[in-house]
């Protein structure tokens, strides 16, 4: 059984009503827009306290956040989910899609918000930027929490020399084609990315989206989401700066550039079924920490551990969030 169509009918979904969703619960989370590095970005908050800033990867939105929000928020945190640039209800830029570039945009969110620093935490592409944000403004991430993706070098490295790792992330090598593969994301209203996400998940999600009404959901809300105008283009550009810039002065220097340790406490979260990025790919990031760093594999998730089963991710966050000594 897959997902039923959006239905998005002969108007195509816009930012208002397809990125501008509630939380489990019913809780009364805050949508507004804040303005960083030269743009404007859409935030969903929720809660009072220290902040945690939490960064979606591909094909997602700031609402895969969903679960954590709420946690944080019963955790005494001001839990703020952002939309990446180009995607969601945040600007549309022509450009601006390199890493370092989007790092900044996402500390100058922090600044906006009126923080001194924040927690970072980051899934996919997210986990990418959240990593290269803690070596170029350490003095503006507390604490870093990364999510099915490697230290950036670590992701080179594995992309040029790992085979297992280079096939498993053939999207990505896909992406590097002009024009076809946004039609092919936004195709037949986003069915493209439902099943990337089914593909990518764990049994236990993957179950859900066939089973029942709230994975269809789920799915279909991603599926408009990608469906706003300009939203695949701004999406995949991120990974062809990645990939094309790697013979490139730019993508040189920054390679360079992310040889800078990071140097505040870091956990680093792992689905052992991850079939886009594999287990020996992101383990050994840890040699780019000169801080705490603590390593949990969740055995049987895959590439959403966040989503899969929500409740012990949160768990593991909150709980090292609240350590004061998160090198045991």
């Amino acid at each position: 059984m897959t997902a039923p169509s959006p239905d998005f009918g002969s108007t195509p979904p816009t930012a208002a009503t397809a990125v501008r969703l509630g939380v489990p619960g019913g809780r009364a989370v805050i949508h507004r827009d804040v303005a960083a590095n030269g743009a404007r970005f859409h935030v969903a908050e929720l809660g009072d306290g220290p902040l945690v800033l939490l960064l979606h990867g591909f094909p997602q939105f700031w609402w895969t956040w969903r679960h954590q929000l709420v946690a944080l928020a019963d955790a005494g945190y001001r839990a703020v989910a952002m939309d990446l640039r180009g995607v969601g209800g945040s600007d549309r830029t022509p450009r601006g899609y390199d890493p370092a570039n989007l790092a900044l945009d996402i500390t100058g969110v922090i600044r906006s918000l009126g923080e001194p620093d924040a927690a970072l935490v980051g899934h996919d592409l997210g986990g990418y930027l959240a990593w290269t944000a803690a070596v170029m403004r350490p003095k503006l991430v507390r604490r870093l929490v990364v999510s099915s993706m490697p230290h950036p070098r670590r992701w080179r490295a594995a992309m040029l020399a790992d085979f297992g790792q280079t096939r498993a992330s053939s999207h990505i090598w896909g992406f590097q084609r002009p024009f076809i593969p946004e039609r092919q994301l936004v195709a037949d209203d986003g069915a493209l990315v439902g099943q990337l996400i089914r593909d990518w998940s764990g049994p236990l999600l993957r179950d859900e989206d066939e089973r029942d009404a709230e994975g269809n959901e789920r799915i279909a809300a991603y599926r408009r989401a990608m469906c706003i105008p300009s939203t695949a283009h701004c999406s995949i550009e991120p990974y062809r700066w990645m990939m094309r810039s790697m013979a490139r002065p730019d993508g040189l220097q920054f390679n360079r550039r992310m040889k800078r340790p990071v140097r505040v406490p870091t956990l680093h979260l792992h689905g052992s079924l991850d079939p886009v990025m594999r287990t020996r790919s992101a383990a050994g990031s840890g040699q780019y920490v000169e801080a705490p760093y603590r390593w949990r594999l969740f055995d049987g998730l895959g590439h959403f551990p966040h989503e899969e089963d929500p409740a012990a991710f949160s768990t593991e966050l909150v709980n090292w969030l609240k350590d004061p000594e998160p090198d045991r």
